[in-house]
């Protein structure tokens, strides 16, 4: 019996009731950007190309330019953690029942100067979600459970705080008070 040419992710299963072979294949997925740098780490600029070409010779420098028309590798991380955190509250609330009409997160990195260098010591999640008949309690749960299992929360080693800030209908409608005609 020969098992060459499986992947590293497969691992056989030889049953020896049946002497079959059975094949397990680990779900996993690859996606690839690339990036050339040139010069120095001040005064350098660099190129990044996604896989999609979504991001196809996009310029990024060590810090935006003073124009705004490039990014830098710190913002690239926060665009990813807004996108990442959205799609896992959409997935959770649609767990529940709901479909949202909109998530807005907004994702700021935080970078200190520590002794092994400039480092990401925390990110704030601030989201802002327009949700029709969802309860507080179901959006919070959620929420947290979104920030937990976001792709990209989990591959930060950092701290990562929120807000989140739920409204529908329901915490739209402003109770209006009617006057007496004679008044």
């Amino acid at each position: 019996m020969c098992l060459a040419g499986l992947g590293p992710r497969s691992q056989p299963f030889i049953s020896q009731r049946s002497r079959s072979v059975f094949i397990f294949q680990t779900a996993f997925m690859k996606q690839n950007a690339s990036a050339v740098w040139v010069g120095s780490r001040k005064g350098g600029k660099g190129i990044v190309t996604t896989e999609s070409g979504t991001l196809s010779g996009m310029q990024y420098f060590a810090n935006n330019d003073a124009q705004g028309r490039s990014t830098n590798p710190n913002e690239l991380i926060a665009a990813a953690h807004a996108a990442c955190f959205s799609m896992a509250l959409a997935n959770e609330l649609a767990g529940e029942g709901f479909t949202p009409d909109c998530i807005h997160t907004t994702a700021t990195v935080t970078m200190e100067q520590l002794s092994a260098g400039w480092t990401i010591t925390g990110i704030q999640l601030d989201v802002l979600v327009e949700a029709p008949r969802v309860k507080q309690s179901d959006f919070i749960r959620a929420a947290v459970c979104a920030k937990t299992d976001c792709t990209i929360s989990r591959l930060l080693k950092t701290n990562i705080s929120m807000s989140a800030k739920l409204e529908n209908s329901d915490n739209r409608r402003a109770s209006k008070v009617r006057r007496p005609a004679n008044s």
